[in-house]
């Protein structure tokens, strides 16, 4: 007598497991779609919002000028024209804020070099009865200063106030040193000037006066590639 097999002991195939839910999403292409998506369109939307909202404003327009560079050439505003540039104000004996001032020109000038011929510094000197142009080279070359990229400055004194004072609108002159004699000599005035770096773009006009700290600095160079792509 031959018995039927249990229940328990049926052969019948069974279906095959269904894969993760995360197997399967990553087969749809419409999820990749999404994905890629996220990833790069929320960075280029936040990017072009984010210069479009902080675009420097214009402060002012300068105008046109002609002074004397370290090689004892004519520079201005003429050589100036289409170029972004940032200026300071300095003088070669000042033993204060001038040498950093100096160091901060230099490293915006190193972070800025991407931007080749179109980008230039500027350095006027305030104290134009002493710094002549072969002063302003010896101190230019302590800085590595090539016045290819970085002029340096001098002038009559009414060139340069109607320039540093009038058109940039900068704090600049000297005035007698507290109990100093009235003979004439060198330590009788005390110079001062403006200590903010100044961006100026291809027009000839102001977008920025930045200290000069490492975060001013930071804020500068942020500026000057907004002026440069035209922001």
């Amino acid at each position: 007598m031959t018995q039927s097999p249990s229940p328990s002991s049926s052969s019948s195939p069974s279906s095959p497991p269904r894969p993760p839910i995360t197997a399967r999403l990553v087969q749809q292409p419409m999820v990749w779609a999404v994905v890629m998506a996220v990833l790069f369109g929320v960075p280029i939307y936040r990017s072009m919002t984010r210069r479009l909202t902080a675009s420097p404003m214009v402060l002012g327009a300068l105008p046109p000028f002609t002074l004397t560079d370290q090689r004892g050439q004519p520079f201005g505003s003429r050589e100036l024209a289409g170029k972004i540039w940032v200026a300071n104000f300095m003088f070669t004996s000042c033993q204060g804020v001038c040498p950093l001032l100096s160091q901060r020109m230099a490293e915006v000038g190193k972070r800025a070099r991407h931007l080749g011929p179109d980008f230039h510094l500027v350095s006027f000197s305030v104290d134009p009865e002493r710094d002549t142009p072969q002063r302003l080279a010896e101190y230019a070359a302590r800085y590595g200063a090539h016045p290819i990229s970085w002029s340096f400055l001098t002038g009559s004194e009414q060139a340069l106030q109607a320039t540093v004072v009038e058109g940039f609108k900068v704090g600049a002159g000297k005035e007698p040193r507290p109990g100093a004699g009235a003979d004439g000599g060198a330590g009788v005035w005390e110079i001062f000037h403006g200590e903010n770096l100044v961006l100026v773009d291809r027009q000839m006009q102001i977008r920025g006066y930045f200290p000069a700290t490492p975060e001013g600095l930071d804020k500068l160079l942020e500026a000057v590639g907004r002026v440069a792509n035209g922001a």
